[in-house]
């Protein structure tokens, strides 16, 4: 019989993650805040930067869902034929 190990994130990448993303953020608000440029434009490059984050997380948050769709799909189609082997008799004879 197979068992399935469930891969999870741990907490270390997920604290590596979120401050990588925070550092990023950072740089980026500080570097339009500090463009030698127009009020004009730093807010149009601020308005950019605002829907290329929101973006990325619409993003991630729609592959995050295909993948539970087919890991779920999997593990219905798992149990589906664990559940046909279990009552499958390959003795039983048809008269």
């Amino acid at each position: 019989m197979n068992t399935t190990v469930k891969s999870s994130t741990t907490t270390a990448f997920l604290v590596q993650a979120a401050v990588s993303f925070g550092l990023s953020l950072a740089a980026c608000v500080i570097g339009i805040a500090y463009l030698p440029v127009g009020g004009w434009i730093r807010a149009f490059l601020g308005l950019a930067f605002l829907y290329a984050v929101t973006s990325t997380f619409t993003l991630a948050k729609c592959v995050r869902d295909r993948q539970e769709t087919a890991t779920l799909t999997g593990r219905v189609d798992q149990a589906r034929l664990d559940k046909l082997l279990a009552e499958h008799d390959p003795f039983k004879v048809e008269a």
